[in-house]
């Protein structure tokens, strides 16, 4: 850490290791509900399957309803105050409301908000931006959202190779569709190279295709490669899977491995894009896929995805060789749309800035070194893991995971109980998932944080 971290991280124990470590009473859930925000949770559940919009649903006593959103805080509808360790699943690098970004979506409404997937001219700089910046990255096309590209880049790399099968690893998170929903959170242990479905629906014959292997083991990898060369599409990986750090070698061997198949070597940078470095966790890590595939960060808010890479892989979804034999094809009636364009670039152009990352990394480190003395203090048999600007916490783990399976012999149910403390006492992080810090956070947000951290400890 630089000397500025030291300071923050020094003024953190100390107030982890004093006794004034309330929260500030307009913190948290605290079971202030307002008549307006109980009558949403009504609507909520005669209107959504349960009650929720998405994947996830919160205890009945720590679900809130947004109501505004500003730097790394939020509030709800009853009107109680949050720091955000979610923030929108990782998407809010920047922070909430950001003016540049606003700037750019305000300019951009005047101007026309859809155009259909034809050209248009942010589109064409956002391009030429992510071009710049990541090393794989030759030619691209946009999408809506991470899955969106994934997909594709899977529907790309079988129609390069002629192939069909596809390693993925035990615990990665690739998306919503068919193909990624396969041993992304296993209750059971995956038999490898069989993958376990994470949800009902999909048909065996997406099952098959898929082959599951260990995250940071290079043997099982090269097995499963020689055991299905004539039939490897690709290897998808996410270069630090959740919070899962890559062991010096691992990504160079994937590489390698690759290679010496002739199969398609994706990194899913949805989320470690531009969370890393400009030209993400490849080039932070120094090792070059033939695709990659965008998120999160991308669209600063709006729904952005896109995948890119070699210009002769990417060059099978040209339209004029539609109908043609290996034509891959690859829309959708809101790719490359306008608003979600600016302000994408208006995100790179704020990551662009000088000392973005050292202080992003810097942050993240401060917020580590915080909690943990929290944890120590209080005696808590816990863990804070993680890297750069994402962390997470682990109940009974010894250090840091090597795989999947070393997350699911930590305590999840504590962790979740712990979670859903951590909301009621105004610090909002996703039960039982990865979190983030932003450029957005300040000292003020970790005094509020690890006085609310210290508060759900002591309920812990």
């Amino acid at each position: 850490m630089n000397r500025a971290a030291e300071a923050i991280a020094a003024s953190a124990y100390s107030r982890a290791t004093a006794g004034d470590t309330s929260p500030p009473s307009t913190i948290g859930r605290h079971k202030r509900y307002s008549p307006t925000e109980l009558g949403e949770f009504d609507r909520a559940a005669a209107l959504l399957p349960g009650g929720a919009l998405g994947g996830n649903q919160l205890a009945a006593d720590a679900k809130f309803v947004f109501a505004r959103a500003q730097g790394a805080r939020f509030w709800d509808t009853s009107g109680n105050e949050y720091v955000d360790y979610c923030l929108g699943s990782g998407a809010m690098l920047l922070g909430h409301a950001h003016q540049s970004i606003q700037r750019a979506v305000t300019e951009q409404v005047a101007k026309g908000t859809h155009y259909f997937a034809y050209l248009n001219e942010p589109a064409l700089e956002l391009a030429e931006i992510v071009a710049r910046h990541v090393p794989c990255v030759e030619k691209m096309r946009f999408t809506v959202s991470g899955s969106e590209a994934t997909f594709h880049a899977m529907r790309l790399s079988r129609g390069f190779t002629g192939r069909e099968k596809i390693i993925k690893f035990e615990g990665a998170y690739h998306g919503h569709h068919d193909y990624a929903q396969i041993s992304t959170t296993p209750k059971r242990e995956s038999n490898f190279p069989e993958g376990v479905p994470d949800t009902a629906g999909i048909p065996r014959g997406a099952r098959d295709t898929m082959l599951i292997a260990r995250y940071n083991d290079l043997d099982c990898v090269r097995q499963l490669a020689r055991q299905h060369k004539d039939d490897l599409a690709a290897i998808i990986v996410e270069p630090i899977q959740r919070i899962i750090q890559p062991q010096p070698g691992f990504l160079e061997g994937l590489r390698e491995i690759a290679t010496e198949f002739d199969c398609v070597l994706i990194f899913d940078e949805v989320v470690t894009g531009w969370r890393l470095a400009l030209g993400g966790a490849q080039e932070h890590f120094g090792v070059m896929p033939d695709l990659s595939t965008f998120g999160k960060v991308l669209g600063g808010g709006l729904p952005v995805g896109g995948v890119g890479g070699r210009a002769d892989i990417m060059d099978l979804c040209d339209p004029t060789n539609k109908g043609q034999e290996g034509f891959v094809y690859q829309n959708g009636t809101l790719n490359g749309n306008p608003l979600g364009m600016a302000a994408a670039v208006a995100t790179l152009r704020e990551l662009e800035k000088p000392g973005t990352y050292e202080r992003l990394f810097e942050r993240g480190e401060t917020l580590r070194q915080g909690l943990r003395a929290i944890l120590t203090r209080r005696g808590i048999d816990a863990v804070i893991v993680g890297y750069g600007p994402m962390w997470h916490l682990l109940f009974g783990a010894p250090g840091e995971p090597r795989d999947y399976r070393d997350i699911q012999r930590a305590d999840g149910k504590k962790l979740t109980a712990f979670d859903t403390e951590l909301i009621r006492q105004g610090f909002f992080a996703l039960p039982g998932n990865r979190r983030f810090v932003s450029l957005a956070h300040t000292d003020k947000d970790f005094e509020d944080s690890f006085a609310a951290f210290d508060a759900a400890c002591r309920k812990l």
